[in-house]
């Protein structure tokens, strides 16, 4: 017996139908719930119409769905072994954007492959918490305390982030720097070292403002000052803004949103979707859905707190850190109370790439569920 009264899990008295059953099937529920939002919301985008928006999602959704069922079923170990490989491909992805990437909207961020855009920053912050949690997970106390442990970690960090900042993608490059610092402070590093980056990163801000894109620094100053140009760089955060407002407590009813139907607000479908669900269920329904949203990071959380192994632990956090960071961001941003960055509402915004990495992590998550009591041995990696 192992601490808590639970069994040691063996993979030769578990099959695939017990693993199966082992999922968490309320985590499965709350991820198909928000799929269903994102229908709803992406329907009403439309104009009520299932085309364009809603119908590629939901069929991209099933198809991901079963590739996270899928993943579930993978010895965590295995998961393990691969966790290097894995950011060494995302890396060359990263390279292979920044030479023939796809140009969208003024940014190189995108590969196309077989008429597909994919997007691999997104794939690469599930492959860096992949990679860190491989790194720690061999890892004495005392080795995570000694800066040479530390230099290899760091350098994963800032590989990744440097190639993502350079698409250019600052919003992407931040929730990176932030997850892999989440997963090194989970690891042990002791707090002062972050603040160091921190006032490292504070001194260097202001430099870094100059060397901005265009676009950033229009993206700055339109947060600052939104009302100086109304029907230009401040559109889409006040017509947001007043979409938000306009919803009230029970909202203008389904297909009912005027800055919805009307068409005053931009990107509806992907970056600010969340204003559709506002306006048209206002306040109420906005709780519902944040409910959903905070779900699923509590019970990634509770995953890796459950977890006897130190690499579910830390991956675990990081695929919840990811996710909590979208919904942050995202919010943040459609409220005004951040610069506009183009981070989608997870499984709610339209779009392909970060669905499919986000119901990757998620089935990578549910492996660590799956396979909590698996012990690792030195020579996993």
């Amino acid at each position: 017996m192992i601490a808590g009264g639970r069994r040691p899990f063996h993979d030769r008295s578990f099959g695939l139908v017990r693993k199966f059953l082992r999922i968490n099937w309320l985590f499965v529920l709350c991820v198909c719930a928000l799929a269903g939002v994102g229908y709803a919301a992406l329907y009403s985008a439309a104009g009520g119409s299932p085309t364009p928006y809603a119908n590629d999602q939901i069929y991209r959704f099933f198809a991901a769905l079963m590739m996270m069922l899928a993943i579930a079923l993978v010895d965590i170990r295995i998961i393990a072994r691969l966790a290097w490989p894995a950011y060494a491909g995302g890396v060359v992805l990263l390279i292979l954007v920044a030479a023939i990437g796809h140009v969208g909207l003024g940014a190189k961020r995108w590969l196309d492959i077989g008429g597909a855009h994919i997007q691999p920053s997104e794939l690469m912050k599930l492959f860096l918490a992949l990679a860190l949690a491989a790194w720690f997970q061999r890892a004495s106390h005392e080795r995570v305390g000694h800066p040479l442990f530390l230099i290899p970690a760091a350098l994963a960090i800032l590989v990744p982030v440097g190639l993502i900042l350079k698409e250019p993608n600052l919003g992407t490059a931040v929730i990176t720097a932030a997850i892999g610092g989440a997963i090194m402070m989970a690891a042990g590093v002791r707090w002062w070292k972050f603040a160091l980056v921190i006032a490292l990163v504070a001194v260097v801000a202001p430099i870094a403002y100059h060397h901005l894109h265009g676009y950033q620094r229009q993206r700055i100053e339109t947060y600052l000052h939104p009302g100086q140009d109304r029907l230009g760089a401040g559109y889409n955060i006040i017509q947001s803004k007043i979409a938000l407002g306009s919803g009230g407590m029970w909202g203008q009813g389904y297909l009912h949103g005027t800055q919805n139907q009307l068409d005053f607000l931009p990107e509806k479908q992907t970056d600010f979707v969340f204003t559709i669900i506002a306006e048209e269920f206002g306040f109420a329904g906005s709780i519902v859905l944040l409910g959903l949203l905070f779900s699923i990071v509590a019970m990634a959380l509770y995953t890796a707190l459950r977890s006897r192994h130190q690499f579910g632990r830390l991956v675990a956090l990081g695929i919840g850190m990811n996710f909590f960071l979208y919904v942050f961001v995202n919010l943040a941003m459609v409220m005004g109370l951040i610069p506009v960055g183009g981070v989608p509402l997870p499984l709610i915004s339209y779009g392909g790439s970060a669905l499919t990495a986000v119901m990757i992590g998620f089935g990578v998550l549910m492996s660590v569920h799956v396979h909590r009591d698996v012990e690792f041995s030195q020579d996993e990696f």
